[in-house]
């Protein structure tokens, strides 16, 4: 089928790619516009831009669809929309344009985690099973009908990144086979059905640790934060970044967020058992093991964690 691709991060390249490989003619691809990275903020094109231009393929970059996107969408006549991880809402105005609709594969398992984080809101919460599906968006939020879904154990080791590139892969396999099976007529959706969840963005200070909760929940929020946007604490009045922890249950008597250096582990205390530090970054500084962190610390005794 003729598809325009709407897409933006890295995480929606395998799903252009899937689509590619199925034969599908993507006559567009619908991206944010560049965006400053780098300390010198220098304009670049998203992840799914570069692609597409590398393919040689038409590359429209809007950030909200006015008039004017909305024609350059209707000029490239699709027949269907594949949307992963755009970025940006559909107006319902553009809703119509391709005559299957817009294709969304979204990374859970709806209509659990409706909304713009749903791995990172898996994670923190502690589900045992994941996924993507594929539905047909419509007006609301994540409500439309579903084509076609995948399953993901997630695994105790799992962040948020790695457990996200997971799905990306075998997201994009669903996608592809849910166009091909629209366009061979042999599929329809059905409405959605379970508990809803929502699955809101997460904002920088989701990330700061509280270490008065157990150390479980902790465990899973700095997995559900990694890396975006990332776990933090306080450390004489600067914000000090967490890598991966481990579990300590051994160690009971330390007190929340103290820190307490035993040979070569960096322990800290919770609402439960000790947490053993893995990487960190202190501020300023570049990530580290916690271990060169904690040699370089002048009183071991005297760091809490806020």
């Amino acid at each position: 089928m003729r598809v325009l691709f709407a897409g933006t991060p890295a995480v929606a390249l395998p799903s252009l790619e899937a689509l590619r490989a199925a034969g599908h003619e993507i006559v567009a691809v619908l991206t944010r516009p560049d965006a400053p990275l780098g300390r010198k903020r220098v304009l670049t094109p998203s992840p799914v831009a570069a692609r597409a231009q590398e393919l040689g393929l038409p590359v429209i970059k809007t950030d909200k669809i006015d008039s004017d996107a909305a024609a350059a969408i209707f000029a490239a006549a699709p027949e269907v929309a594949a949307i992963v991880a755009y970025g940006a809402l559909i107006p319902p105005s553009a809703l119509g344009i391709p005559a299957h609709g817009w294709i969304n594969l979204h990374f859970s398992l709806l209509p659990a985690w409706r909304g713009a984080a749903p791995v990172q809101h898996a994670v923190i919460n502690g589900d045992e099973i994941t996924g993507a599906s594929t539905f047909l968006l419509e007006k609301g939020l994540d409500t439309g009908p579903v084509f076609g879904t995948m399953t993901e154990r997630i695994q105790t080791t799992d962040t948020s990144a790695l457990l996200l590139e997971r799905l990306s892969h075998s997201g994009a396999v669903l996608l592809a086979q849910t166009i091909d099976g629209i366009g061979a007529g042999m599929l329809s959706g059905i409405p959605q059905q379970g508990e809803i969840t929502l699955a809101p963005k997460l904002s920088l200070e989701d990330g700061h640790v509280n270490w008065g909760a157990p150390a479980l929940a902790i465990n899973r929020r700095i997995r559900g934060v990694t890396t975006e946007p990332g776990a933090w604490t306080m450390l004489s009045g600067q914000r000090f970044k967490l890598g991966a922890v481990l579990p300590r249950p051994d160690i009971t008597a330390l007190a929340p967020g103290h820190v307490m250096v035993s040979g070569k582990d960096v322990l800290v205390g919770t609402g439960s058992h000790a947490v053993e530090l893995v990487d960190v970054q202190p501020s300023g500084k570049k990530l580290m093991k916690a271990t060169d962190w904690a040699r370089g610390l002048a009183n071991k005794e005297d760091v809490v964690f806020e």
